[in-house]
């Protein structure tokens, strides 16, 4: 679904910075043999992801929802000097495709891939985190939001893609649809939590930025 006329979308992505190279090609071969592209972050979403990392200049980074690893390299991007990523993905189909590219890039020795259940996998990281981005199943988000506040360092920040859920959030609910409802309980915890303060941006499917408080 679009939200803004898709002459508009171009205009914006041509007005913003340019993809670097690497993510220019991982983004092809991901068109190219990858099931389900769409799923990839893409250019102006992906320079979105890195002006807010630059912006945070994060020491240690949590993915979750790794896909092809475009979004990764976008957070890498604002890292600090000595930052780190752990990046978490279900599907080791994906995993040596992912390695390709992190390891084309600056920051082949600052990511770490766990593959697994982000539900498993979470609870094992003895870190805490300046920035989080929560990019998998939608309906684990509310869960994955719980484990994740208690390791946010003051002031961090969530991020969470396609929280418009391309505009079903605004229409009648089919009681089967189980990620829509999700999405919409989730939206509403991060309006309503205490411990962190919300904005929504209509970005390509949309994207939550949530301040730890």
């Amino acid at each position: 679904m679009h939200f803004i006329s898709e002459d508009l979308e171009d205009y914006v992505a041509n007005h913003s910075q340019n993809e670097p190279e690497l993510l220019a090609k991982l983004n092809k071969e991901t068109y190219q043999k990858i099931l389900q592209p769409r799923m990839l972050s893409g250019h102006f979403q992906g320079r979105v992801l890195s002006m807010l990392s630059k912006i945070i200049n994060p020491e240690n980074i949590l993915e979750i929802g790794t896909y092809t690893g475009y979004a990764t390299l976008c957070l890498a991007e604002g890292m600090a000097k000595n930052g780190s990523i752990d990046t978490i993905d279900l599907n080791e189909e994906l995993f040596d495709f992912q390695k390709k590219y992190f390891d084309l890039s600056e920051w082949r020795n600052q990511i770490v891939q766990h593959l697994g259940s982000g539900i498993d996998i979470i609870p094992t990281l003895n870190k805490k985190y300046d920035l989080v981005f929560i990019d998998a199943d939608k309906e684990n988000y509310i869960n994955y939001f719980h484990l994740i506040v208690p390791i946010m360092n003051k002031g961090g920040i969530i991020l969470s893609d396609n929280v418009l859920w391309s505009g079903k959030v605004v229409e009648e609910l089919d009681p089967k649809d189980t990620s829509t409802k999700i999405l919409l309980e989730y939206n509403q915890l991060l309006n309503n939590d205490t411990r962190v303060e919300t904005v929504l941006l209509p970005i390509r499917d949309g994207l939550t930025v949530s301040r730890v408080l």
